[in-house]
């Protein structure tokens, strides 16, 4: 039997061995070193020449990634590590870190249970590791520490033992800050990452070596050792004595939890249903033989196979040929097939139990995200939506140059917005218009040239990027009355804005899109107070909105309740397309304080109430001092000294405002805020004005009032782009 036939033996073996499965993932600051760490992972379980891991980049297997050197793609692969004289599964996610392709990592974090946190020794802490240490703390994702790059710090920097020391106890000091600042209460001192029991490693993800304490102890090999083996340029033989994938998969296995531990805490976080059911038992004991129940984490399209689909199953086991209950989109479907990921292949298996990650095809309506269980066993709620951190701020208008391939783009597109939700693809049929919109420039440029050129076939041209506004109110407006088109319904509104507090509440994802029945649940209610709303006001919300809330302040009015879908239709109506430049609103609170309805059910039908809604609310958002909002983008910039002034200049014609500056060594380092409409085409001017020596990223940072000198402008043209009337 040859290796990889014992290995995918083994993998079969230890899928139904809890204790012995790891579910981790790698997650970093762009170019920190992921793919190469992932890489010499790979090479260590033997899926890999050694030869190659860390040039190779096997988990960056698609051609664009290859392309740009950089992850796009989360890559899933499961492999074997010996630890103590026992084998272990480990189910191993490499993530992306550019800024445009979060939605990828957050989704990633729901099916794993541990973290890698990668940081180049050189740069430290940077913006996106934040980001990511967020994502996976938000997701109740245990994390590990692996500092890279150390050989540059010896042989390009040439620090002494006593700087390489305080360079490592500053990155420490850094991730543990963060771990405090953001992790679950119940884990913020339990999960900080400590150098002497081992869950710190450092070493050379490209060079193949890394050690950490309890292998110190255990090989004999000194941190001297290790100075002189780089500086004698012997890191090949350093990585035999101390091999990467060794001590990193070694600490995965001791520090991060198994499925079964995991699950206990992890399931409270993300499923909200009854923890007592059936159900809920079996998630918490990651149970083999429960209901099944499980999440989709990634749709990946495969030529051959069609959509397939990556699932961490909490609960249950899943056969090939096995009917699925998917729960957002209340469709049926059947297992085709299921196996486990080897990079870019995938090994059949005959069924796969709780507490792994496999793969799914034949779900040809499932989308990221979505929950699956079995048709006679519906979970109810289902589990938790994932949250993103950024949301989409660039739009493209494509079209297809060969009008045959239309029926074909609509399709791509549909898939698209079922493969990632965090792009949205709007189908305009007034415009026959298609619109895109994604994180960034790069996100749109990826989905475009890879996902709908070279994947799909279909030739496209790709309009201008345009940027996507939000328009608030910032005053409360008077009562304004909107009629039905047949005069016989009055419904009177008062708008003004939404508490800062519950607003950021809502973008934290403490409070969420629903619509209630009758009045509000009492946990809303309860979140809605803590996060600062009127108790009056929090009892009788009747939709809340992508961050907007309908409040039914009225008593006793006949029909109301007859009435109150389509009301809540058409308060949706109204602030998806905001009356200054049809942008959707956010922030808006609109109270209907009352209301007179026809008696008779057939002259307050929907053609008659919605319109009557939609303009009285619209009437009154006009009357409370409408602003327009854009999205902004911190952006971080280290840059040598000689070109900080040439850095700050391209910040500040691009209307940013510088935050801080800092200066360590002979790098300055900046830390600024900028409108995105001003951001297209940074990059090359940043490599330009600094001479290519800066290294720079950016990150979403949520909308701001447009400056009012600009707004009339930008409003006439966002109108006169969509071709409304312009006033």
């Amino acid at each position: 039997m040859g290796r990889r036939a014992k290995m995918i033996e083994k993998i079969k073996t230890l899928m139904e061995q809890h204790d012995r499965i790891r579910n981790i993932g790698i997650c970093a600051h762009i170019d920190h070193g992921k793919t190469t760490l992932s890489d010499n992972l790979l090479a260590g379980a033997g899926m890999i020449s050694k030869d190659l891991a860390g040039e190779q980049l096997a988990l960056d297997f698609d051609e664009e990634e290859a392309q740009r050197g950089i992850t796009i793609y989360a890559a899933n692969v499961s492999m074997v590590h010996t630890y103590e004289g026992k084998d272990y599964l480990i189910n191993l996610i490499d993530t992306p870190g550019h800024v445009d392709f979060g939605g990828d990592v957050t989704r990633a974090m729901r099916a794993i249970d541990g973290t890698i946190v990668v940081v180049c020794a050189v740069e430290g802490v940077m913006p996106q590791t934040e980001t990511v240490l967020r994502q996976a703390l938000r997701e109740k994702v245990k994390p590990v520490l692996f500092i890279n790059k150390v050989d540059r710090l010896i042989n390009e920097l040439k620090l002494t033992p006593e700087e390489l020391q305080n360079r490592f106890m500053k990155i420490i000091t850094d991730v543990n800050n963060l771990i405090k600042k953001m992790a679950p209460e119940e884990f913020k001192d339990k999960w900080l990452v400590n150098v002497m029991d081992g869950s710190v490693a450092f070493g050379s993800a490209y060079n193949n070596w890394a050690i950490s304490v309890p292998f110190m102890q255990k090989s004999g090999i000194t941190f001297k050792d290790i100075i002189e083996y780089c500086e004698q340029d012997k890191q090949k033989e350093l990585a035999e004595k101390a091999p990467l994938h060794e001590v990193v998969l070694d600490m995965v296995i001791k520090h991060l939890p198994n499925p079964v531990e995991a699950q206990k805490y992890r399931i409270p976080n993300i499923w909200k249903g009854d923890l007592n059911s059936e159900i809920g038992k079996a998630m918490l004991n990651c149970d083999p033989n429960g209901p099944l129940a499980g999440v989709i984490t990634k749709i990946i399209m495969d030529k051959h196979a069609g959509p397939v689909s990556a699932c961490r199953l909490f609960s249950g086991r899943l056969r090939q040929g096995d009917e699925i209950y998917l729960v957002t989109s209340k469709s049926k479907a059947r297992a085709q097939q299921v196996s486990v990921f080897m990079g870019p292949e995938r090994i059949q298996v005959d069924s796969v139990s709780a507490g792994n990650i496999c793969a799914i095809t034949g779900l040809k309506e499932a989308t990221a995200g979505e929950t699956i269980c079995s048709p006679n066993n519906i979970i109810e709620p289902p589990f938790e939506a994932i949250t993103h951190v950024s949301e989409p701020v660039i739009t493209v208008a494509i079209e297809p140059k060969n009008n045959k391939d239309l029926p074909k783009l609509i399709e791509v597109l549909r898939q698209i917005a079922r493969e990632d939700n965090t792009v949205k693809v709007e189908i305009n049929e007034e415009t026959g218009e298609y619109l895109i919109s994604g994180m960034g420039e790069l996100h749109i440029e990826v989905i475009t040239k890879t996902k709908i050129g070279r994947d799909a076939g279909i030739e496209v041209e790709v309009g201008n990027p345009i940027v996507v506004y939000r328009e608030t109110v910032t005053t409360q407006s008077p009562i304004v009355e909107g009629k039905s088109p047949n005069k016989h319904n009055k419904l009177y509104f008062v708008v003004e804005p939404l508490e800062e507090s519950v607003l950021q509440a809502y973008k934290e994802g403490k409070i969420k899109d629903e619509d209630f029945k009758k009045r509000t649940t009492p946990e809303v209610e309860k979140a809605l107070v803590e996060a600062g709303l009127d108790k009056e006001e929090a009892k009788r919300v009747m939709s809340i909105y992508e961050g907007n809330m309908l409040i039914n302040m009225t008593r006793g009015i006949i029909h109301l309740d007859e009435s109150r879908e389509l009301i809540i239709q058409g308060f949706k109506e109204a602030v998806r397309n905001g009356p200054l430049a049809a942008e959707k609103c956010q922030g808006v609170k609109v109270k209907l304080v009352d209301a007179i309805f026809h008696e008779d059910a057939i002259h307050r039908g929907p053609a008659q109430l919605i319109p009557a809604v939609r303009f009285g609310i619209r009437d009154a958002i006009m009357q409370a001092k409408p602003v327009l909002l854009e999205p902004m983008q911190m952006v971080f910039i280290s840059t040598p000294q000689d070109y900080m002034g040439d850095a700050i200049r391209e910040i500040s014609n691009r209307r940013g405002q510088i935050l801080d500056m800092e200066q360590e060594g002979d790098m300055a380092i900046i830390k600024a805020k900028c409108p995105v409409a001003e951001m297209f085409g940074f990059a090359g001017a940043i490599r330009g004005a600094t001479q290519g020596r800066c290294l720079w990223s950016i990150e979403f940072a949520g909308f701001e009032k447009v400056p009012p000198e600009l707004q009339d402008q930008l409003i006439k043209q966002i109108r006169e782009r969509k071709g409304l009337k312009v006033e």
